[in-house]
């Protein structure tokens, strides 16, 4: 069951046109549109800073015109599906993320192989001394090195996006209403 929609959980947009709301240079059909980068900006900053367990209310002022032009179109729906696409985009580059993660964790680990493998024949190949010595430790720090990448994205770089993909299917859940000035 939702949560209710707390007064504080509630994000107004005020303009005076839909069009305002949507990208101009996108020529897709009205409820396919891309939302302007602002208007988007605008409602997932509000949307960020909301209690994570309430329910948004997403209050859209506009002239009593835009207003029934809005409930004709379907601006809630189109809002919603927008916010539902863009969740499901942002899902696909967390996926893409981590195929690109085991690609980088399978490079890392040949080259902490070969430097392991590399720092143990060392001493065979150039007899043993101070300078072999730091040539082996170089290599070993070389191979962990060649693994950060593939830490930082399975342990870091994931996050974000699983965030704001969150955030988004909270907007896309939003109860959408439609104020007439």
């Amino acid at each position: 069951m939702p949560k209710p929609t707390s007064p504080d959980a509630t994000i107004e947009v005020r303009i005076t046109r839909i069009e305002q709301l949507f990208n101009s240079f996108d020529p897709s059909p009205f409820d396919d549109r891309d939302l302007d980068d602002d208007a988007e900006a605008h409602i997932a900053g509000w949307a960020r800073e909301l209690p994570k367990d309430a329910a948004i209310r997403i209050l859209l002022h506009m002239p009593s015109d835009e207003a029934v032009r809005a409930l004709d179109r379907g601006l809630a729906s189109a809002l919603t599906h927008y916010f539902e696409v863009r969740a499901e985009w942002i899902d696909r580059d967390r996926r893409e993320l981590f195929r690109l993660g085991w690609r980088y964790l399978a490079i890392g680990l040949l080259v902490l192989s070969a430097c392991l493998l590399t720092s143990q024949m060392l001493p065979a190949l150039i007899g043993s001394g101070p300078a072999t010595r730091i040539f082996q430790e170089g290599l070993i720090i070389l191979g962990w090195v060649a693994n950060w990448k593939p830490i930082e994205t399975f342990l870091y770089d994931w996050w974000p996006l699983k965030r704001r993909a969150d955030l988004y299917r909270r907007i896309a859940a939003a109860q959408i209403d439609i104020v007439q000035n």
